[in-house]
């Protein structure tokens, strides 16, 4: 018998179609799976099993009258604890947030989810806010990666990355404000994009501004195109969110990559150290994609790191999100989330606009690079999984995460496209992931690009 935790949701569908299993059975296997993943991995803030069978009944009856609710009536998803879920706290990893209250409106993804029929599972693990690149808070503890359980998910939807990776549930959504669903998948081994800026609308307004990305994570780039066309359409809370996509993302996946011009940078013109495994496994990836008929030439990005800037930025962001608590909350904080906002809050109005001149000119030189070139593919992370509970690995010398994430936070500053595919593992089995980046507003480039690794049989992950 099919085990249904290891099936996509188009998969999913497909059977829900033809009758050859019904939602009740995909969302109690999926529900199964959470129950026994989470005393090792620790991917769920809570686990909502008697509401998804509830709503499983209902798309089950839905299907067996040949009339489904929309796009992903039945299909088990999780929400990470940052995003607003109806009926349930939305704690994001703080105990300094008050569970009590009527929590009685849905973040405009989630809402979006809920018109399409989709089920819930849980609210997935975050760290303290979102603050970091790996997943533990003073709230929940650590979260912890399928493949080996002494190594970090990464962050900061790192639950949402394990429970994917271990078949609870094949679709989540996450945020991303520096590399935050690119990171933990690149860790996990499955499928994440952060859209350009806007793409999908975002409710309540992050306190890290326009940096914050609301993204699919999912088993491969078919499924997020399926979830990106549900939830990536415009909503009234959310003034910056973009119109209408204009085509559907599923129905783009089919134009290949040949003739695309492609930029390869494996260390963005040397900036990075690179792990030897991760460049290889990169490095096949890349080849693949000449074979698959695109234009292929090693070519740098033109900037230099932009970290001081997103660190204003972010820090800022910081300060701002734990700006109302009093002396006692604060002592709660994860302490690398109350030093960040402490520096934060010394940053005046001139340094943050400093950050924001940087911001544009690296906009405008990456706008200037995709005049040239379709895509930029490089690794997701330099490194590999490290030691769960860490922010940083032990004897790297880095300060904060930003250390170890080079190629991913330059990309929220400019609001790109961004995605990672797992293209193969270290000597030690964890896995590695290729990033994808496109020109602003070319998602579809992004999607088509890594649908066509999967389609080759390139890629690999999960557990």
């Amino acid at each position: 018998m099919t085990d249904l935790t290891t099936l996509t949701a188009g998969r999913l569908l497909d059977g829900y179609r033809k009758g050859e299993f019904g939602p009740v059975e995909a969302v109690r296997a999926a529900l199964e799976r959470a129950e026994r993943i989470q005393p090792e991995v620790n991917a769920f803030v809570r686990i909502l099993a008697e509401e998804a069978l509830v709503q499983a009944r209902g798309a089950q009856e839905r299907w067996r009258r040949g009339e489904p609710r929309g796009a992903l009536d039945g299909v088990p998803v999780t929400v990470k604890d940052i995003l607003l879920l109806k009926g349930h706290p939305t704690l994001r990893g703080s105990r300094a947030v008050d569970p009590g209250g009527r929590w009685e409106e849905d973040a405009p993804s989630v809402a979006r989810l809920r018109e399409a029929g989709a089920v819930f599972l849980g609210k997935t693990t975050t760290p303290e806010y979102g603050w970091k690149g790996v997943t533990d808070s003073p709230l929940t503890g650590i979260t912890r990666n399928p493949h080996d359980p002494s190594r970090t998910a990464g962050g900061s939807s790192g639950g949402a990355a394990a429970a994917v990776a271990l078949g609870a549930g094949p679709l989540a959504l996450g945020t991303d404000g520096g590399g935050s669903v690119r990171i933990p998948a690149a860790f996990c081994g499955i499928f994440a994009l952060k859209p350009t800026y806007g793409r999908v609308p975002l409710y309540p307004a992050s306190a890290f501004g326009t940096l914050s990305h609301v993204g699919p994570m999912t088993r491969d780039a078919a499924d997020a195109a399926l979830l990106l066309d549900v939830i990536g359409v415009p909503d009234s809370r959310d003034w910056s969110a973009l119109g209408p996509a204009g085509g559907s993302f599923t129905q783009a996946l089919g134009g290949g990559v040949r003739g695309l011009r492609v930029a390869y940078s494996p260390s963005l013109g040397g900036q990075v150290a690179v792990r030897p495994a991760v460049a290889a496994a990169v490095r096949r990836a890349v080849e693949r994609l000449a074979e698959l008929g695109a234009y292929v030439e090693e070519a740098d990005p033109d900037f230099s790191d932009p970290v001081d800037a997103f660190h204003t930025l972010w820090f800022a962001g910081a300060a701002r999100v734990t700006q109302h608590l009093g002396r006692y909350q604060r002592e709660s904080l994860d302490p690398g989330l109350r030093e960040i906002s402490a520096r934060g809050a010394r940053f005046s109005a001139l340094d943050y606009l400093a950050a924001v001149d940087v911001r544009m000119d690296l906009g405008r030189r990456m706008g200037r690079f995709h005049d040239d070139h379709d895509l930029l593919l490089t690794p997701t992370l330099p490194i590999t999984a490290f030691e769960a509970g860490a922010e940083v690995p032990k004897g790297s010398g880095h300060r904060r995460w930003t250390g170890w994430t080079p190629f991913t936070y330059p990309f929220n500053l400019t609001q790109q496209p961004a995605a990672t595919v797992p293209v193969g593992t270290d000597g030690d089995g964890l896995p590695v992931g290729l990033q994808i980046v496109a020109a602003r507003h070319r998602d579809d480039l992004v999607l088509r690009a890594a649908h066509a690794l999967y389609e080759a049989g390139f890629t690999s992950g999960g557990s």
